[in-house]
This record gives structure tokens, C-alpha cells and sequence, in this order.
């Protein structure tokens, strides 16, 4: 069963999956695709080139698969493709990819887009992340998996944000967050493991352990980051968690932030 209320405007050209609720004044356009079991509330639009999957609420005014705001874009066909079980709320965007970028920005599932948040061209965004209000993506940023960002929060194009790091709010962020780290401030500052963040996920006390050694070792120990990694991997490469922190780092393209001096 499909319910779409007579005043939305849904192209007969885009694919709708089964049990989907469309709200009063909605727009979706051609080139959709929409998964079964969505709901799609009151003045959303859902624009040209966007794949949905199944299970994802967009709440009333999201805009979702806009063009990019990117100058070179040319009107070229990109992807904007969302996964499964994501709640995208009021006012949210999220645009489509660029050539230069792939073409394709990506969300996963069970994500969390709090109101006014933004996802630009050519992000790719993993599982169980969470945008909270007016959170900022700018374009090409990678996210990892269960990540968060607060609210007011700016993200620096090309940045990559390792997995279940914790950025604060009203916080810029112009170099790349290591995974499992947490950081704040006005100029985004690096404050040892999201230690609650990590305990709230299961993770076990010797492995946050680990990884609260492996912080000091790499920014407060003096050794410069070429002798903190193999420090890191003599003391601690039993743990996966240090060893996927080392390989972050090592792949870095901006460097990764510093630490903070505050206590």
C-alpha cells in the first residue's frame, strides 16, 4: 500500500517500494527511488538522481538530493544514495556528488540527521553517525562509522572523521579526527578517548585503556609521530582498536588535529 496525500507532487517516473506514507505538499521528482516501509512528511522534496533504501524517515521542509553548491558543477548526473533506518529531520539538506568527487554522496544506515544539519557533495557518510542541529558538512568528508557531531559543529572539506570519535559543539574542524577520539573547541582540539561514547558501545575497559595510553603516547610523550607509532605498536598492537588508530593516522592527507592544553 502506498498512502500519498493529493496534494503531493510524486513523478510518475520515480520507483516507489511498498508501504510508503507521503505527506501533504511533498515534492519527488524523477530519477527517484524509494524503499519500502518510508515515510516522506509534509513539504519535504526528494530531488532528481536520489536512491532511498527501506525504513527512513524524512521529517517536514528536508531537502533531500539537491544539486551540489559547487561552482564547477555543470549539471552533470550524480547520486545522492541513503541506506536503510535513517531519520533525516526539519530542514535538513543533502546533495547530490560532483564529477570531480565521484559522483556519488553516500549516507548509511541508521544515521541521525538533527534539524537544519548538512551533508554536501561527495560525502561519505557511514552507519549510525549522528549530524546533531546545524551540524555542518562541507564537501568530500568522510565519516566513519558511529561518529558523532554537535550541534553548530563545521567540518573543513576533504576531512576525514575516524569511527566513534565525539565532536563537540560549536566546533571547526580543519584536520582529520583519529577514530575513537574526542574533540572540542573553538578550533577543533583533541582530548583523549570518547571514553563514555566507547563504554555506551560495549567496548571493554582494557581496550579504552589501550586506547587512552595510545593518546598519550602519540600527543603528550614528546616523541614526534613517526616514534609514537612504533611505540604504539610495541606496547600496544594486540589491540585492534590501536592498530586501526595507527593505520587513521598513517593515511592521514590533512594531519591529523593536536591536543589540547587545557585540563
Amino acid at each position: 500500500m502506498i498512502d500519498i496525500h493529493p496534494t503531493a507532487i510524486v513523478s510518475k517516473n520515480a520507483v516507489l517500494g511498498e508501504n510508503i506514507k507521503i505527506g501533504p505538499y511533498v515534492i519527488i521528482e524523477d530519477k527517484v527511488e524509494i524503499g519500502n516501509n518510508c515515510q516522506i512528511d509534509a513539504f519535504a522534496q526528494i530531488k532528481s538522481y536520489t536512491k532511498l533504501g527501506s525504513n527512513n524517515h524524512i521529517f517536514s521542509y528536508a531537502f533531500v538530493g539537491e544539486i551540489p553548491q559547487d561552482l564547477k558543477f555543470k549539471g552533470e548526473e550524480s547520486w545522492l544514495i541513503i541506506g536503510d533506518n535513517n531519520k533525516i529531520r526539519e530542514y535538513t539538506t543533502l546533495h547530490r556528488g560532483t564529477e570531480e568527487g565521484g559522483g556519488i554522496t553516500k549516507v548509511g544506515s541508521d544515521c541521525l540527521f538533527m534539524a537544519y544539519s548538512h551533508v554536501a557533495h561527495d560525502c561519505q557518510i557511514g552507519d549510525g553517525v549522528i549530524l546533531a542541529n546545524c551540524a555542518t558538512l562541507a564537501g568530500h568528508v568522510v565519516v566513519g562509522d558511529y561518529a558523532t557531531i554537535g550541534g553548530l559543529s563545521a567540518v573543513h572539506q576533504f576531512v576525514h572523521i575516524g569511527k566513534y570519535a565525539f565532536i563537540g559543539g560549536k566546533t571547526g574542524v580543519a584536520q582529520d579526527v583519529p577514530p575513537y577520539m574526542l574533540v572540542a573547541g573553538e578550533r577543533a582540539k583533541a582530548y583523549g578517548p570518547n571514553i563514555i561514547g566507547l563504554k555506551r558501545k560495549g567496548f571493554l575497559r582494557e581496550e579504552i585503556y589501550a586506547l587512552k595510553k595510545a593518546s598519550y603516547i602519540l600527543w603528550q610523550s614528546g616523541l614526534t609521530q613517526e616514534q609514537a607509532i612504533l611505540k604504539m605498536k610495541e606496547e600496544l598492537g594486540q589491540y585492534k582498536t590501536v592498530l586501526e588508530l595507527i593505520k587513521f593516522i598513517q593515511d592521514s592527507k590533512r594531519g591529523i588535529i593536536s591536543f589540547s592544553k587545557d585540563k
